[in-house]
């Protein structure tokens, strides 16, 4: 009986001496790198591919530049104009309307158009004709009093340089608040004293 137990306990002793040296060699073993599936960018690519047109399907990315895309657009067109398929289209020697635009906000759309209606313009609109006229008549009075410098006294052009900046400064203030309201695309310069100034000196 104890020589039995005995044996058994060596076998159990050995077995698990044997189980650790396998965990060991599969723990320290280099694990096989994962290989990232390529199915997803071949789909990818040949959406792209779908995409381009048919002059540019099977090219090297290289030469599907966005000058080919735009050369072959060019193509297509003047061989549509050739083919005459531009003769017939609706609307074909009328005025184009252009009551609505499709890329106005429409509650401003509706206004601009009840202001017109009314013989009426936007703020803006009528804030650029004021700032227009008052930078051609700054510009004039400039012109006249850098002519007449020099039959003036110094502290004379002194003066004449205060009150034009002066209103140089309300014409800048009005052009900061046409930025603030006009829509976008259509901001316009502010004036600069020196570079009003070289201008003349070049002329």
């Amino acid at each position: 009986m104890a020589s039995s137990h005995l044996i058994r306990k060596s076998m159990l002793n050995q077995g698990h001496l044997l189980y650790k040296t396998r965990c060991a060699s599969f723990s320290s073993a280099p694990k096989p790198e994962k290989k990232a599936p390529h199915h997803l960018s071949a789909v990818i690519d040949a959406v792209k591919e779908r995409k381009l047109p048919p002059e540019l399907r099977g090219q090297r990315s290289s030469l599907r530049s966005e000058t080919d895309i735009i050369n072959i657009a060019e193509q297509r067109i003047w061989q549509s104009m050739k083919e005459g398929q531009f003769e017939n289209l609706p609307g074909k020697g009328k005025p184009l309307d252009l009551s609505d635009n499709p890329h106005a906000d429409p509650a401003e759309d509706t206004l601009y158009r009840i202001l017109s209606k009314n013989g009426c313009a936007p703020e803006w609109v009528e804030l650029n004709k004021e700032i227009r006229t008052q930078v051609n008549g700054w510009r004039s009075a400039l012109k006249k009093a850098w002519a007449n410098r020099c039959n003036q006294s110094d502290s004379q052009w002194i003066e004449s340089c205060k009150a034009l900046k002066l209103q140089m400064s309300d014409i800048n203030n009005k052009v900061f608040r046409y930025n603030l309201i006009v829509p976008f695309g259509r901001q316009m310069f502010g004036l600069k004293w020196e570079k009003e100034v070289a201008r003349l000196e070049e002329q």
